[in-house]
């Protein structure tokens, strides 16, 4: 029996151990980097070892750090999470050496499953329907391919080559992503299919020779080949669904399979389906599989690691359940993660947190709480909120309600992207494969319209005059905003998504609205009327109908989540101090990292769209491009440097806007 179990992981996934550990009575260690050591998953846990540093590399993905933490904590079994060493055969065989219960399957099982083109072929021997798959770059002449890492998953290393003058960047930018995230850089190539459906099996394994599948996943929807929106069961005909259970089953009896693990398949227009890879761990999206079952896979990992067999009778999948990923990142500007301070986090209606749900409704799976910070280290991914309903509809509708009214301050998410899939006609009637995003650009629009935006500002600036009213020391009887010449307006301005917003509002001596401006280009504003205003609540009477926004504030930023959805804001100062010159021509960081390369020199003529240098953060690499023609003045920044955001990562002359 595991009486004390160490997790070699962080965040969600860590706490989501916990979970079941409490309910089990067994004990917890966590593993933390200094990053971490402030965060719910250190808390949570019975016992905690600090790893010193902060980087992955010095870290997470220190097998004898996290030997050396096991011993000193006195746990007895180790248990990956995913991702860092979860998939690393090497650190189950150390843990295994070690005299400790390994969570997860054999380390040769790892290894076999881990070398995707030595499973591929060893699969294929077992009757799996594969891709054809290439090592020489030489020898491919039809395009379109994908360019895939050899050892991990989770879309890093991996790139769609459509020609062949993109291949050989192509395959080098995958293998040093690989290389970073894995500690391999292998890469191999396949053939891509075009309008190809991800769908995953998840199966299960005990000592004892069973291997069973527990239902299939729709993952499709996907940014940079990595899953978003996931969903359970798969919307497939059922002689498919049959079809990939078997497929999957016959997968792991192949390599006598222990614990949890997930067949992936690409499930092509006309129905046919090829491997793609076996992921030896417990999965991302495992909570939609969780909910439709009504099983605790983390609850059966311990049970098979212990030696024990899977329940004789296993439950059949009820209800549908979707999960999105809710990530700290910018969705409009090509998926730049954020970094910063959740100063509020809060998801209503969630009825379950990393557990089951007795009745339809909403389970959270976060790694953070109002307060946490989140740096450029990790992953972006800071929670999953999951909606389990009778039908997909109903799970849909459930799901996308809770996340638009979610109060998610501090750091730019993907939320209002997640929330446009979830209310796209084209979602609802599963008309979904990996392209998705690429075709369907309606959404990313922004939740909040353009039109109601002056709304949401003239919410933050009555909110704020409410707030001062509040706080002052003396005359705190008079209205908000009163004036001994009525007809002068007050005027607070704010910087917005779109630049600087002035709100010029004038309140008569009740205290009524009597007139209000927040977009000095508009030719109609609808009728408003003040109905109520306090520091964080701000009601509006627009046109005849009633609108409430809540209105966080945070130093000089304003949180407004309203019916249409939110707005973030800075309050400017009415006295603004006088700030340095950036010189015209600067490309700015436009978060924290690490400049992993530098591919021009100064002096060198660029054109609009080449890569200048690429900046490495949260895991992945993110290129910067010249914004426009002419000659690199300055390259600041060598290889290897750190920035902060916001530094000056390179100046470009324009000889024709700058002559010299």
């Amino acid at each position: 029996m595991i009486s004390r179990l160490l997790v070699a992981n962080r965040g969600e996934i860590a706490r989501r151990v916990f979970a079941t550990c409490r309910a089990l009575g067994v004990e917890t260690v966590a593993v933390h980097s200094d990053a971490d050591a402030a965060e719910p998953f250190v808390a949570e846990a019975d016992h905690a070892v600090r790893l010193p540093g902060a980087a992955p590399a010095e870290t997470y993905l220190r097998v004898e750090l996290i030997l050396d933490a096991a011993r000193r904590s006195g746990a007895d079994a180790v248990h990956p999470g995913y991702g860092f060493l979860a998939e690393n055969a090497e650190f189950a065989a150390a843990v295994t050496d070690a005299g400790l219960t390994w969570v997860g399957p054999p380390a040769k099982v790892i290894a076999a499953m881990g070398d995707k083109l030595a499973a591929k072929a060893l699969l294929a021997e077992a009757g799996v329907p594969m891709l054809p798959s290439w090592t020489d770059t030489d020898v491919i002449t039809d395009f379109p391919v994908l360019v895939k890492a050899s050892a991990g998953g989770g879309g890093r290393g991996m790139r769609i080559v459509r020609d062949a003058g993109g291949l050989a960047e192509a395959v080098a930018s995958a293998r040093r992503e690989a290389a970073a995230a894995f500690g391999d850089g292998t890469v191999f190539i396949e053939r891509y299919v075009e309008r190809g459906r991800h769908v995953e099996v998840q199966i299960f394994g005990d000592a004892h020779g069973r291997v069973v599948a527990l239902g299939d996943r729709e993952c499709s929807i996907q940014r940079r080949h990595q899953k978003i929106v996931e969903e359970a069961p798969a919307v497939v005909p059922e002689r498919v669904r049959t079809a990939l259970h078997e497929a999957a089953v016959a997968a792991g009896r192949a390599v006598d399979y222990l614990g949890a693990g997930t067949v992936e398949f690409l499930l092509a227009p006309g129905g046919e389906f090829f491997f793609l890879e076996m992921n030896t761990r417990l999965q991302v999206e495992h909570p939609v599989t969780e909910l439709c079952t009504g099983l605790d896979l983390v609850g059966l990992q311990l049970l098979v690691a212990e030696g024990e067999p899977l329940p004789a009778t296993l439950p059949v999948s009820t209800g549908h359940a979707i999960e999105v990923r809710l990530c700290a990142e910018d969705a409009t500007a090509g998926w730049r993660p954020a970094t910063g301070t959740l100063h509020r986090f809060a998801v209503p209606q969630v009825a379950a947190e990393f557990g089951g749900l007795a009745a339809p409704g909403l389970r959270l799976d976060s790694g953070v709480v109002a307060g946490s910070v989140v740096g450029v280290h990790y992953d972006s991914m800071l929670a999953k909120l999951v909606g389990w309903g009778r039908t997909r509809a109903e799970a849909t509708r459930l799901l996308s309600t809770a996340l638009a009214r979610a109060e998610l301050h501090g750091v730019t998410t993907n939320r209002d992207l997640l929330v446009g899939v979830l209310r796209s006609p084209a979602f609802a009637a599963v008309e979904i494969d990996t392209g998705f995003l690429d075709r369907h650009t309606e959404v990313f629009a922004p939740l909040l319209p353009a039109d109601r935006f002056p709304l949401a500002a003239l919410a933050a600036a009555l909110a704020s005059a409410a707030g001062r009213r509040a706080d002052a020391p003396v005359l705190a009887g008079l209205p908000s905003g009163w004036r001994n010449v009525p007809a002068v307006p007050q005027v607070t301005r704010f910087s917005g998504p779109d630049g600087e917003v002035e709100v010029r509002y004038r309140l008569d001596r009740t205290g009524r609205l009597a007139e209000w401006s927040a977009d000095p280009g508009a030719t109609e504003r609808p009728a408003v009327a003040l109905v109520e205003a306090t520091p964080d609540r701000v009601v509006l009477d627009v046109d005849g109908v009633r609108h409430a926004y809540r209105v966080h504030r945070a130093g000089s930023a304003v949180f407004v989540d309203g019916p249409d959805g939110a707005a973030s804001l800075a309050e400017l100062p009415r006295l603004p101090l006088p700030t340095a010159e950036v010189a015209a021509g600067s490309l700015l960081a436009p978060l924290p990292g690490a400049v992993a390369r530098v591919h021009v020199q100064v002096g060198q003529r660029v054109s609009a769209g080449d890569p200048l240098l690429t900046l490495e953060a949260m895991k992945l690499e993110h290129p910067v491009l010249a914004p426009t023609d002419g000659v690199v003045a300055e390259l600041p920044v060598p290889a290897g440097g750190q920035v902060r955001t916001g530094a000056v990562l390179a100046v470009i002359d324009n000889a024709e806007e700058n002559p010299r």
